[in-house]
């Protein structure tokens, strides 16, 4: 895809990035093409570079039409794609927007549906529809009929409404498994099930964990026939503190990335990569890293037996993984098969696009001698447990003050071309990594 005029694009307020919501939000600086695209002042891989797709004027950040932008998927002809906006917290203003881009052409945003409650799940199902979750349930909808909210039909009901205090995690996750069941992420109630004084919630075993709300883990609703699911679940894993990453492989292997808990710790606890299996408990929030007891939980649960599911591999602490897929695209041989991963988290560690040499079943190879990188620069070695070894997608995506900000990805997707577009939600942009060419 070709644009020929960026000027346009500014114009009609199409570029990003601009002010934050309270206070100004330093700009994407932009400096000639990315194989047709605005390029943008992100250092990208060899060979890689950063084109804008989408997102506001600089200047301009509160006129945006992006708002809050989580997940993306393709549809149809590579030239549309929808986009789960969350746009606000507290309220339920998300829009799910058809994206349309042509050559030479501003893109063009169009809500197809308004007023959703923290909108983030978004799939495209096997029976071709549009699959929407929302902070307590999933539906669906067909995005190609003229009227795309007259078409709206749920699908599993009955999410908890996890509502956002208190380090709650409303966000509703999902991905249809190699069976045809439907495999919903719910986020623990809290940070570490425990109270504003620091005592346990629960005194044995914590209730958020163990009991009958069915938090923390992942739900399991079965097929019961073509593009229909059982109202009542399993629980298929337990111990999860936020299963917002979630993925299927062609093999059929189920993967998480964890979003460990929000110690104040800089360099502790670190992320994970689990392999998900039917009935084990992953450790929130008696266990963190491999196999180390956290503060509050000492003695609940022995982490080092098989009360415990350890993770596969480490990932470095804070990074926040929202997103993953496995890179099938043509544009980067290299990448092929590898793992796609985005690390949203604020702190020196996040704000990247990582991929990872994977096994036959998906899994990311782990490293004894694995280090993980930090803004402005440098890098730490993990120091305990098998690591996963990232390669860097985007080593300059930092804040730099004239520049850019510092990137916030969340959702991925490959497009028919094997261009990889991410977005990008606190920068309110959409943004195509593609082969560096003009």
């Amino acid at each position: 895809m070709k644009l020929k005029n960026v000027g346009v694009l500014l114009g009609l307020g199409l570029i990003a990035t601009g002010a934050a919501q309270a206070a100004p939000r330093v700009a994407y600086k932009l400096n000639g093409t990315c194989d047709g695209w605005p390029r943008m002042a992100i250092d990208a891989a060899p060979g890689m570079c950063a084109g804008l797709v989408v997102g506001p004027t600089p200047g301009a950040f509160a006129q945006r039409q992006l708002r809050l932008p989580r997940t993306l998927v393709p549809l149809d002809d590579g030239r549309t794609w929808l986009v789960a906006d969350l746009s606000d917290w507290t309220r339920p203003r998300g829009v799910i927007w058809r994206l349309t881009v042509e050559p030479g052409q501003p893109a063009r945003l169009e809500p197809l549906l308004t007023g959703l409650s923290l909108p983030h799940g978004l799939a495209i199902g096997p029976d071709g529809l549009a699959y929407v979750g929302e902070m307590s349930r999933i539906f669906r909808f067909d995005p190609r009929a003229p009227d795309p909210a007259a078409t709206v039909e749920p699908v599993v009901s009955g999410l908890p409404d996890n509502r956002l205090h208190d380090n709650r995690h409303p966000l509703s996750q999902f991905v249809f498994a190699a069976d045809g069941a439907l495999l919903v992420n719910v986020g623990a109630p809290s940070d570490q099930c425990l109270d504003d004084k620091g005592a346990r919630v629960g005194t044995d075993h914590c209730d958020q964990s163990e009991g009958d709300e069915a938090t923390a883990g992942i739900r399991r609703y079965a097929l019961v026939s073509p593009g229909r699911w059982g109202p009542d679940f399993t629980m298929l894993a337990r111990g999860l503190r936020n299963s917002v990453a979630l993925a299927v492989h062609p093999s059929g292997t189920v993967l998480q990335a964890e979003n460990s808990y929000d110690l104040a710790d800089r360099w502790s606890p670190f992320e994970e990569v689990n392999r998900i299996e039917a009935g084990r408990h992953y450790g929130w929030p008696y266990c963190m890293d491999m196999a180390t007891p956290t503060p509050g939980w000492a003695g609940a649960m022995d982490c080092a037996s098989s009360a415990h599911t350890p993770p596969a591999a480490l990932l470095p602490p804070h990074v926040a993984p929202l997103a993953m897929t496995w890179y099938q695209g043509a544009m980067f041989p290299a990448l092929r098969g590898k793992l796609l991963m985005s690390w949203h988290g604020y702190r020196s560690t996040g704000g990247r696009l990582a991929a990872f040499t994977v096994d036959a079943k998906g899994l990311p190879v782990p490293r004894l001698r694995a280090t993980f990188p930090t803004y402005p620069s440098g890098s730490r070695p993990f120091g305990t447990g098998p690591a996963a070894q990232a390669e860097i997608l985007t080593p300059g995506w930092g804040k730099v003050d004239g520049v850019r900000p510092q990137g916030t990805p969340v959702g991925i997707a490959v497009a028919a071309d094997g261009a990889i577009w991410v977005a990008d939600d606190k920068n309110a942009s959409v943004i195509r990594f593609a082969v560096d060419r003009p």
